[in-house]
């Protein structure tokens, strides 16, 4: 049966890269689960050859992953926390808002970001379906509504009064089944000179830099700046600016309004534009030579492993990262070649990785055990781990990176 694409609905027949079959990386299993048979779903993505947009096909439903069970908590990252508060007292200013605006995140997560509007007296809300996160931001007074952004819900909440001046998203875009029926829902919650802001990683780095562990069921699509301009564009939506964004291994961060409204494009939009098109965005050639990129990556991690198996080391990764499943299942890892994990998260540590099965502890256990290598699995945030665990340098300790390329630092 062939695939049609998310968004114009094309026949998709190329391939971007295939990393066979693995369990959501976000799902974590228990002791008892051990024993029990896990699901594997495929991890297949194609790019449409008309509009550009890479995008999964879409085997494991949305409301099976974000359920009670889900496991990422924005907070425990100090650095994101730090790129969070940063965003806040900047958009405040260029928006002009008050005590009278009023904000609304979708997958507000924990309350992570809205926090810092509530500190400074701006009324704001968040969107958010998994339950366990969302107790979490209301136990910080912050007004939630549980449920999946879609456009029904957004007619249903302008309805109630509830149009606002700033609707953000960080990383969800990515993570939209129906991504015309999001961007359309967008465009009726914000309000006539309203604005919308939206980060998500940049498909330009993922391809440039090797990072196709950020690939995972949970994500949907992944976007070149093309093609959100385009999907944007159809649903009436103007994109006035766009950001360069270190985060998550290099991420934009679009500001749109209404097509109405006639807000002349910031010159960065010209820019980004014609930076992707130097690159290739808009050439077949460029998805289609990704592959060969990723066996590289695998085989050197996977030689180093057996090397150090071989002379006697020890090897344990850092951060129960969703990325570092991806990475895990795909050069097909076990607790042989990594003997655990640690985490600073509470809601992973006793638990065991997805299809791999290693186990997550806390960080008394890596002082314990003194690794010779420590595998950074979430590299994006890499600074920050090498600054929290230099300790490790007493023993001998080294640190591994396996992304862009194996690096032992």
């Amino acid at each position: 049966m062939t695939m049609q694409c998310r968004f114009c609905g094309n026949n998709l027949t190329t391939e971007f890269i295939n990393l066979v079959n693995s369990p959501p990386s976000n799902s974590f299993l228990n002791k008892d689960q051990l024993n029990e048979p896990e699901i594997f779903y495929p991890l297949k993505l194609f790019v449409c050859d008309k509009c550009f947009l890479v995008q999964i096909d879409e085997y494991k439903k949305s409301d099976e992953i974000f359920n009670s069970d889900y496991v990422y908590f924005s907070s425990f990252s100090q650095s994101w926390l730090e790129h969070s508060k940063k965003y806040v007292e900047m958009i405040v200013k260029r928006l002009g808002l008050n005590g009278s605006s009023l904000v609304a995140e979708i997958a507000s997560n924990d309350g992570y970001l809205l926090q810092y509007f509530k500190q400074i007296g701006i009324p704001c809300y968040g969107i958010e379906p998994a339950i366990n996160t969302a107790l979490v931001a209301k136990q910080k007074g912050i007004d939630v509504i549980e449920n999946f952004f879609d456009a029904a819900l957004a007619t249903k909440l302008a309805d109630e009064g509830k149009r606002v001046d700033l609707l953000l998203g960080n990383n969800v875009l990515a993570h939209v089944p129906n991504i015309n029926d999001f961007v359309a829902g967008l465009k009726t919650l914000i309000k006539d000179k309203g604005a919308i802001t939206m980060e998500f990683p940049h498909i330009l780095n993922l391809i440039k830099q090797n990072q196709f562990d950020t690939i995972y069921h949970e994500h949907f699509s992944y976007f070149s700046f093309y093609t959100v301009n385009k999907i944007f564009k159809a649903h009436g939506l103007n994109i006035f600016d766009v950001e360069e964004l270190p985060t998550h291994g290099g991420s934009l961060r679009i500001y749109a309004t209404h097509e109405e409204f006639k807000i002349p494009a910031s010159d960065s939009v010209k820019l980004m534009l014609v930076k992707e098109e130097n690159f290739g965005i808009t050439k077949i050639d460029t998805y289609s030579s990704f592959s060969e990129k990723v066996e590289k990556v695998k085989n050197n991690l996977l030689e180093f492993l057996i090397l150090a198996k071989k002379d006697g080391k020890k090897v344990a990764g850092y951060g129960a990262a969703a990325k570092g499943n991806t990475l895990l299942n795909y050069c097909g890892i076990k607790k042989d070649l990594i003997s655990f994990v640690v985490d600073k998260s509470p809601y992973k540590q006793g638990k065991f990785l997805p299809a791999s099965h290693i186990p997550v502890f806390n960080e008394d256990f890596l002082k314990k055990e003194k690794p010779d290598y420590i595998l950074i699995l979430p590299w994006n945030i890499k600074s920050e781990i090498i600054k929290q665990l230099s300790y490790i340098h007493v023993w001998g300790g080294k640190f591994v990176l396996a992304i862009p390329y194996l690096e032992i630092l």
